[in-house]
């Protein structure tokens, strides 16, 4: 194999999980302790693709030359490179971006290029690696994943929603026993992240698996919304007891494929052509009040499930590390147009390798909650989708703290 010696650059696009910048320190140290010599300077780029094309870079290895700062740089949240959500367009009817950045990878001597994200960085890993092809400039470009959202195809689980699940699980226990303390009827709405898949939703009932309190209800997008079902299986749980909590998705929707919260004004599409979604939880919240007439609140816990490094899982923090290395090896190794992944081997015990799959199969894909995760009538998660997903939170990783308060590894 033909050795390809040059230099390296890496980015963070999308929304950024609690565990991000782990695979950011992942990349950096695999450049580091690389042994064949082929990478020169690892540059990371400030924004994303945007701000690549703007020439925004920075010397990776000088500003992380100590273990001190990328034990740091893994225990911060959000992207300590800064994100972006740009769409690369088709470069047969937009090549000028495309001709920008190879002048860009020619004049910074780019030979490895690495891509943090999330579904729609996937597809700018894999426009950018076959617009590259047929171009005499040889480079090797790979996606490494992170997104809460767990729905990327191809892969057991991503990095980054580890962490988001445990917070949600630690979350929904909690609001469980707060709501407990009073006899007066009353049903929480807890409104968690989730557009087409269920899956941060489905991790509020983790408890399943250790015989803990879940909610009383849990509604992912991948089944139609019942609103008259809705009212009965609340009607119900009022009769049980008091204090009814319900994990709702921001994305469910009524069979017709209308989003619930869309009556409330809160549907704005992105641009990716995404619907970003809020509001589902007040909307039930109005209907419950006007069709049960109890006492209700509904909950939003918004960018907290993404940006909660208090409460990260050990588990994604070390994983997250490991397909940041493993991403260096596999490009020095001859790996392009591939996104890193991890293939589950063992359950009880838990026990995943990392491979490398091709990234034109797995853009632009959804990976849902599949049939056997969500019991019969649609409103709670079964015990096998509960075990999947207890491995990927155990374990505790802060970040360090001083005088009270978190200290996070910044770049200026």
């Amino acid at each position: 194999m033909k050795q390809l010696i040059g230099n390296a650059v890496v980015g963070q696009s999308g929304g950024p999980p609690a565990a991000i910048n782990a695979t950011l320190a992942g990349v950096i140290r695999g450049v580091k302790e690389d042994k064949t010599g082929r990478i020169g300077t690892l540059y990371g780029m400030r924004n994303g693709i945007d701000g690549f094309l703007a020439e925004r870079l920075v010397d990776l290895g000088a500003l992380c030359d100590s273990e001190e700062k990328l034990n740091l740089l893994e225990h911060t949240p959000a992207a300590a490179l800064g994100s972006c959500r740009r769409k690369l367009p088709d470069p047969a009817k937009d090549p000028g971006v495309y001709a920008n950045l190879l002048a860009l990878f020619r004049k910074y001597d780019i030979r490895y290029f690495f891509y943090i994200g999330g579904n729609d960085s996937m597809d700018t890993v894999s426009r950018l690696s076959a617009y590259l092809a047929d171009k005499d400039w040889e480079m090797r470009v790979v996606g490494v994943p992170k997104t809460i959202d767990n729905d990327l195809m191809g892969t057991d689980h991503t990095p980054g929603f580890g962490s988001a699940a445990k917070y949600i699980a630690t979350s929904m226990a909690e609001i469980i026993r707060d709501c407990a303390v009073y006899t007066v009827p009353a049903v929480t709405i807890v409104e968690i992240m989730g557009r087409d898949a269920g899956w941060l939703t489905a991790s509020a009932g983790i408890g399943l698996a250790l015989g803990l309190p879940t909610p009383d209800f849990i509604y992912l997008p991948e089944r139609a919304f019942d609103k008259a079902q809705f009212f009965a299986d609340v009607r119900a749980a009022l009769s049980r007891h008091p204090n009814v909590v319900i994990a709702v998705s921001e994305g469910v929707r009524f069979a017709d494929g209308t989003y619930v919260c869309e009556g409330f004004g809160s549907a704005h599409v992105d641009v990716f052509g995404h619907k970003q979604l809020s509001g589902t939880g007040k909307a039930l919240e109005y209907a419950v009040k006007d069709e049960i007439g109890c006492k209700v609140r509904s909950v939003e816990l918004n960018i907290l499930q993404r940006c909660a490094s208090h409460i990260a899982s050990a588990t994604d923090i070390e994983e997250s590390l490991g397909i940041g290395a493993a991403a260096v090896d596999a490009a020095v190794s001859g790996v392009s147009r591939q996104m890193m992944i991890f293939v589950r081997e063992s359950t009880d015990p838990y026990r995943i390798r990392i491979e490398s799959s091709d990234v034109s199969k797995i853009a632009n894909g959804i990976r849902t909650v599949p049939e056997n995760f969500i019991n019969p009538q649609g409103n709670h998660i079964t015990k096998e989708c509960a075990a999947y997903l207890l491995p990927l939170i155990r374990g505790e990783s802060a970040p360090a703290y001083r005088d009270g308060m978190p200290v996070f590894f910044t770049i200026s």
